[in-house]
């Protein structure tokens, strides 16, 4: 049987990456209610910062690293895909771990999580292009339209269950939709392997060197900006991990969109994005946990609440 899904599974990527994002998108919609993305708006200074790097920044250090390292073209592909995709909603439990600004986090990944149905198949156009053959077109119709069914949609109908509920029964079913999230990439990562596409043997150190310095990059740059602006420590924290931990759920459907995979036939750009995709979300989970464990060891000794 699983000889059969690894022979053909690339009939079954597609599909099973948009049930992916789907139940995961569903499950953050349940912690969710309309308050959320207004929470900042009476004090938006960090709201714009967090945004800006969302948008700008994070962006374009992938694509300056893509220019400036000695690296394949499917990594840098890899590394714009990523840096397209808003924050996940795990930046939002590890900034409240780390006791930073959870209604900043809350609203950024909100906020963001919506406007990807535009900005992230325009960064994709914009910043992707150099890396890609000549004849190569980005399907900026498809990847907004699969955004939107498979990505908004599931987040407003999880805000309205979590309307039509109590807090308790959304908590529930958002912890229920997201483990099967969770199997659903798990199936992926190894349909993905079994079938040839991850190659650690070709991409594994370039790759690991790749993401670490462009985690480096966007935490150690935000913790710049967070200092020159001015921002409280809290809400440094929330942009900082809201910046570098990204929903790879979208990236991994977005890149079955772009480049499809196909039965017998191995990918080098594809492939590259969707290793890549898979190997950030873990160094991004390692690489946050740095300043989320400092800023609560420090509130803690403080004996402050210094969000």
């Amino acid at each position: 049987m699983l000889t059969e899904f690894f022979d053909n599974y690339a009939a079954y990527e597609y599909p099973l990456t948009t049930v992916q994002l789907f139940l995961a998108m569903l499950g953050m919609g349940a912690l969710l209610t309309p308050k959320d993305f207004l929470l900042e708006v009476k004090n938006p200074r960090g709201l714009f910062v967090g945004l800006g790097f969302q948008w700008m920044l994070v962006p374009m250090i992938a694509f300056a690293l893509g220019e400036l390292l000695p690296i394949p073209a499917g990594i840098a592909v890899g590394l714009i895909f990523v840096a397209a995709a808003p924050g996940g909603t795990m930046s939002n439990i590890l900034t409240l771990f780390g006791r930073g600004n959870i209604a900043l986090s809350i609203a950024l990944t909100s906020i963001a999580t919506v406007a990807a149905l535009v900005s992230t198949p325009l960064l994709l156009k914009l910043l992707a292009a150099d890396f890609l053959p000549d004849d190569f077109s980005m399907p900026v119709g498809s990847i907004a339209l699969d955004i939107l069914g498979a990505l908004i949609a599931p987040l407003l109908l999880g805000m309205l269950f979590r309307f039509k509920s109590d807090a308790l029964l959304a908590a529930h079913f958002a912890k229920w939709m997201i483990r099967f999230s969770v199997l659903m990439i798990l199936i992926i990562v190894v349909g993905a392997s079994g079938s040839g596409r991850l190659s650690f043997d070709k991409y594994g150190v370039t790759g690991i060197v790749t993401l670490v310095i462009f985690a480096l990059l966007v935490q150690l740059s935000s913790l710049l900006a967070g200092k020159i602006l001015g921002l409280t420590k809290g809400d440094t924290l929330a942009i900082s991990v809201e910046a570098t931990f990204r929903n790879i759920a979208l990236v991994v459907a977005v890149k079955a969109i772009v480049f499809p995979a196909q039965t017998g036939v191995l990918d080098p750009i594809g492939d590259a994005v969707l290793f890549v995709a898979f190997l950030y979300g873990g160094i991004s989970m390692f690489m946050t946990m740095v300043p989320v464990l400092l800023h609560r060891n420090l509130s803690k000794k403080t004996g402050m609440n210094i969000a």
